[in-house]
C-alpha cells in the first residue's frame, strides 16, 4: 500500500512545529483538569498557560442553546466549549503537565469522566459573581474523590472576598487552597497549577490516617 508522502511526487504532510515537541529532558507527564461552571475561564486560562498551540473546541452558541444553557451574568459569551480543550506546559526541565479543560454546561458533563481518566488533579475556577455555577462541579469532584484547588477568576467588577468567606460559601474544607488569579495571565494561571503540585504533593507526604 503506497502512503502519502512516500512518492516524491506528493507533498509531505507537514510534522509537527519544533514548539510543539516534548523536550527531551522530560521524565515526568502528569495530567491535570480544569473544571467548573459555565463560563468561568476554563478555556482562557488553558490558552494562556500553554506552551504549545492549545487544542480548543468552542463553538459559536445559537438560539437553541439560549433555553438550556444559563447565560445570566455573561450575556456577552457567544461561544463555548463542546468537548474540551488541552494545553501543555513545563514546569521545570523534567515535569510536565498535560492540561484538559471541560465543558461547562451540564449537558455536557457526560464528557467529565473521560477527561478525568488518569488524571491527577483538578483546579476548580469560579467566579465570585457567580459563586452558584460551582456547587455542583465542587460537588461532583468530592463524589469522585479527585483532589482539587479552588482558583477564583478576576472578572471585570468582581467582588473580592478574603479566602475564608469563600471557603465558607463553598463549604471547603481547610486543606483545599484557594487561590486568587487572572486567567488571561500566563504566570497567574502557572501560579495556579503550581499550587495544585504543592497541594498534591503535601497530600502524598502526608502520613496515612
Amino acid at each position: 500500500m503506497d502512503f502519502r508522502g512516500s512518492d516524491p511526487a506528493l507533498p509531505a504532510l507537514p510534522g509537527p512545529r519544533g514548539d510543539d515537541l516534548l523536550p527531551d529532558s522530560a521524565a515526568t507527564a502528569v495530567k491535570v483538569v480544569i473544571v467548573g461552571g459555565f463560563g468561568v475561564g476554563k478555556t482562557t486560562l488553558v490558552s494562556s498557560v500553554s506552551e504549545i498551540r492549545p487544542l480548543t473546541t468552542e463553538e459559536t452558541m445559537t438560539q437553541a442553546g439560549a433555553d438550556v444553557d444559563d447565560t445570566e451574568g455573561i450575556e456577552r459569551k457567544t461561544s463555548t466549549t463542546v468537548a474540551m480543550d488541552f494545553g501543555r506546559i513545563s514546569i521545570n526541565e523534567e515535569l510536565v503537565l498535560y492540561v484538559f479543560g471541560t465543558p461547562g454546561q451540564e449537558r455536557f458533563w457526560f464528557l467529565w469522566n473521560g477527561l478525568f481518566d488518569g488524571a491527577l488533579g483538578a483546579v476548580v475556577l469560579v467566579d465570585t459573581r457567580r459563586l452558584e455555577v460551582s456547587f455542583d462541579v465542587i460537588g461532583r469532584l468530592e463524589d469522585s474523590g479527585v483532589p482539587f484547588v479552588v482558583a477564583a477568576n478576576t472578572f471585570p467588577e468582581s467582588p473580592s472576598h478574603p479566602v475564608e468567606d469563600l471557603r465558607a460559601a463553598l463549604d471547603l474544607p481547610p486543606e483545599v487552597p484557594i487561590v486568587n488569579c487572572d486567567a488571561r495571565s500566563r504566570s497567574s494561571s502557572r501560579d495556579v497549577l503550581m499550587a495544585l503540585m504543592r497541594y498534591l504533593h503535601d497530600r502524598s507526604a502526608a502520613p496515612a490516617r
